[in-house]
């Protein structure tokens, strides 16, 4: 079973992706409403993709995002920035920044599961 953790300040955009992904087979959710604790949950879960947000209050998703990339175990994870951003400064600096995915806010449920579904693939190791 893959894990994909959801890091969004807002519980309701966090049910709403859990809900476009809902269709996933095999597939659990972890979440965290931070910066923080979305590094917090790693250290103790494995995850295999994460739907992370920019705007946050305690921790900037970009800042995350960094973080991941800057530490060997987490330095492939598949990320996808969800964001209400949609200018091109941020889209640029997260995918510089090491961002596998871009995608804007409000969503497609349908965009979000077929970027999800390419995440989760390229993850999985070749056989």
């Amino acid at each position: 079973m893959q894990t994909i953790l959801v890091v969004d300040d807002s519980p309701t955009i966090r049910r709403m992706v859990r809900a476009a992904l809902g269709s996933l087979a095999d597939v659990a959710f972890a979440e965290a409403g931070s910066g923080l604790q979305a590094i917090e949950t790693l250290a103790v879960q494995p995850v295999q993709a994460v739907v992370l947000d920019l705007n946050m209050p305690d921790m900037h998703g970009l800042d995350v995002l960094k973080f991941l990339r800057s530490h060997a175990p987490y330095r492939d994870l598949p990320v996808m920035i969800l964001t209400t951003r949609g200018d091109e400064s941020s889209r640029d600096a997260a995918l510089k920044a090491g961002a596998s995915a871009y995608m804007t806010k409000p969503f497609s449920p349908t965009a979000l599961l077929s970027s999800v579904r390419d995440l989760l693939g390229a993850a999985s190791p070749s056989v």
